[in-house]
């Protein structure tokens, strides 16, 4: 079993172009992307952390089955319902707050404040492709779908991504 995360994919919001450039003609197109990159990537025994914004209300159902794995789910600022609406849709668990995971990696939805003297890493979401915040750090990682290929990035990856930011330090 392997560990995933992702965030951002807002499944069926039309306005994310508006904001976003991402490459796609359409929703439909958008939707069916992210849903095959996300199969390619997840086998069904593994597990995904989405870190919020999963989808505009009234498609998750429809979407969670499609999606291979046991899904998380650390909601963001679209993400509307109840913690047990989305349970009922198929989410395995759903968190209002940040999560502790294995003791040191902090997941949220945005970015959290830690610095070299706490003993914590941060894997959050919300910020899109924004130039202003990097995609790797010593103790941050990005997992915007639009840094990770649109496509779920595994656990060992981000960890080999921090080691390297911070071996270069």
């Amino acid at each position: 079993m392997k560990t995933f995360f992702i965030a951002d994919t807002h499944f069926g919001d039309a306005n994310i172009f508006r904001y976003e450039n991402r490459p796609f003609a359409s929703v439909a197109e958008m939707d069916a992307a992210l849903i095959a990159r996300w199969n390619a990537a997840v086998r069904p025994e593994d597990r995904v952390y989405h870190l919020g914004d999963f989808s505009v209300p009234g498609q998750e159902a429809a979407l969670l089955s499609q999606l291979n794995g046991t899904k998380y789910l650390i909601k963001g600022n679209h993400d509307v319902r109840s913690n047990q609406a989305y349970r009922d849709l198929g989410f395995a668990e759903v968190y209002d707050l940040p999560v502790i995971l294995d003791g040191f990696w902090i997941l949220s939805h945005e970015a959290l404040y830690v610095n070299i003297n706490m003993p914590y890493a941060n894997l959050f979401g919300h910020v899109h492709a924004s130039p202003v915040v990097r995609d790797c750090s010593p103790q941050h990682f990005c997992a915007c779908v639009e840094r990770i290929g649109y496509t779920p990035i595994d656990f060992d990856e981000i960890k080999r991504k921090i080691k390297a930011a911070v071996d270069a330090v």
